[in-house]
């Protein structure tokens, strides 16, 4: 029996036989297997003619695109290590994890969107890129800019034999990538995976959500991080699947391209697509296609819960490459099960434990997720072993669950975000969701904090979007039906959707909210 692919080169050699298959869809453009094969090729023999080969650390600045799927294929076959930049950083970000990633060739697109990354990297450098090699103090291991346009005349050749050489020298258990965290609730770490590991995930997983070379995924994460990186294009890659995504602004176009290519499985960020549905073409579009993932608002009537939180959610993390809590069942579950987020994928150990005591608590008591297993990340890039993992390997994931008898997982906050307001804990997760259950507003938004005390410690607090007028005392009045009186808001602020404060990752701020309060006093 042939053993499954252990590095991104032989998962291309091995779909070689779907050359004419799309691999990608993205809009307008389209690109095949073979296609992928040949322009990373190219590609790859470019870089290794600029001296990159063997863990040489590569940038990849691009949406999601033909050109990252390229750059990444390229680079991961001579075993490279990719590492993504998010297409909302910054300057200053930029080059942070320029230097901290230790990048020495970056390649980029120009512009996207409103987004001019010449600027944003002559900002971050300090020099404004040119063909030539870089050299600058502010990120010192940097030696090239690529841009996606630039004139194919200038790119470098190596012996085909030399490529297929350095292909066979990489092994499993070399890195594939360097993906960054979204830095919301502290500084953005490296998280290391390699090629073996995030493979063979991606491959249990495709099996548990039944994703074979007969699906077409439609995914609107982002390929800088991992959702999209792993879940999604590597997954794809793994089945011999195809990959549909848009970075179309207008929803008829992104409605046109689904009805067009028809996926038959959707996974992403609902809030990414929740203003689908409300164009005025919905109703009349044929949609059916799209039977099984997690983005229901935009899925076939049949296969849309009545009641979201009846049906298995999903926790991934960087850190675990991908998703770690997930079930295959995607039909409705008990009510006792409200709010699952299903079993624990293969290839891990989860204990779950006292915050205080680091003891095992009993089932369906909350406490911090601990993970270890082949496919956890190798550890965070530049940082001792012993700040990723305890003596015993376990990694604490800073996430508070419960687990019951069945051995489902239910997620209830992250450790930094919980709400210590007269001893008691509050979970901003229960409290958000029994205010959107209350509020008559399908589009209504709602966070949770936690805001300082003299008397109580903290403060629940809440934050509303909402596109409809909000009671706040009738609020507070229904919710005690729902809550525990500890729970409740004791402080409440209404704004407008565009009024959330965002981070660069697309992650609520969730320190401006708290300030919100103090404005609107």
């Amino acid at each position: 029996m042939t053993p499954d692919p252990a590095t991104v080169a032989d998962v291309l050699r091995r779909q070689r036989l779907w050359a004419d298959k799309p691999l990608l869809v993205c809009d307008r453009t389209r690109l095949s297997y073979g296609e992928a094969d040949e322009r990373s090729a190219v590609l790859a023999q470019r870089l290794v003619a600029l001296g990159a080969g063997k863990g040489t650390h590569v940038g990849l600045l691009y949406p999601n695109s033909a050109e990252f799927v390229v750059a990444m294929l390229a680079a991961t076959r001579i075993g490279a290590v990719v590492v993504p930049f998010s297409t909302f950083g910054t300057a200053p970000e930029v080059r942070r994890q320029l230097v901290d990633s230790d990048v020495s060739v970056l390649l980029a697109a120009r512009s996207f969107r409103s987004h001019d990354y010449v600027q944003t990297l002559t900002d971050a450098v300090g020099a404004r890129p040119t063909h030539g090699p870089v050299f600058s103090t502010a990120a010192p291991v940097l030696r090239h800019v690529l841009f996606d346009d630039q004139d194919s005349d200038a790119r470098g050749r190596v012996d085909d034999a030399l490529l297929r050489a350095m292909e066979d020298d990489v092994d499993g258990c070399d890195p594939l990538a360097v993906i960054y965290t979204s830095g919301s609730t502290s500084a953005p770490k490296g998280v290391v995976h390699t090629h073996a590991a995030l493979l063979a995930h991606q491959r249990s997983l495709n099996e548990i959500r039944r994703l074979t070379a007969d699906d077409r995924l439609f995914c609107n994460s982002p390929f800088f991080w991992i959702g999209g990186f792993a879940f999604g294009l590597l997954a794809t890659l793994v089945a011999g699947a195809t990959l549909i995504c848009s970075n179309a602004t207008d929803a008829a176009d992104t409605l046109d391209l689904l009805e067009a290519e028809k996926p038959t499985v959707t996974n992403g960020f609902v809030a990414g697509i929740t203003h689908l549905p409300r164009h005025p073409s919905f109703a009349r579009r044929d949609l059916s296609s799209m039977r099984r993932g997690n983005l229901y608002p935009i899925m076939a009537a049949g296969a849309r819960p009545a009641d979201a939180e009846l049906r298995h959610n999903m926790l991934g993390m960087t850190e675990t490459g991908s998703v770690v809590l997930l079930s295959g069942d995607d039909s409705d579950q008990p009510e006792s099960r409200r709010g699952s987020f299903g079993f624990l994928a293969p290839g891990f150990q989860a204990r779950v434990v006292d915050p205080d005591t680091g003891c095992d608590v009993a089932v369906s008591t909350p406490g911090v997720l601990l993970l270890r297993g082949p496919f956890l990340m190798q550890g965070y890039y530049g940082r001792a072993r012993e700040d990723c993992f305890d003596g015993d390997g376990w990694f604490d994931t800073g996430d508070l669950v419960r687990r019951d008898g069945d051995g489902v997982f239910y997620f209830i906050g992250r450790t930094g975000t919980m709400i210590k307001t007269a001893g008691a804990n509050v979970a901003p997760g229960e409290v958000e969701k029994a205010i959107i259950a209350v509020i008559p507003d399908p589009d209504v938004v709602v966070h949770v904090v936690g805001l300082p005390d003299a008397e109580r410690g903290q403060l629940v607090a809440a934050v509303i979007a909402s596109d409809t007028e909000v009671d706040v005392s009738g609020l507070q009045e229904t919710l005690r039906s729902h809550l525990s009186a500890y729970k409740i808001p004791r402080r409440v602020a209404t704004v407008r959707h565009a009024d959330i404060p965002m981070l660069s990752s697309g992650k609520v701020d969730l320190s401006a909210l708290r300030r919100l309060f103090g404005a609107l006093r």
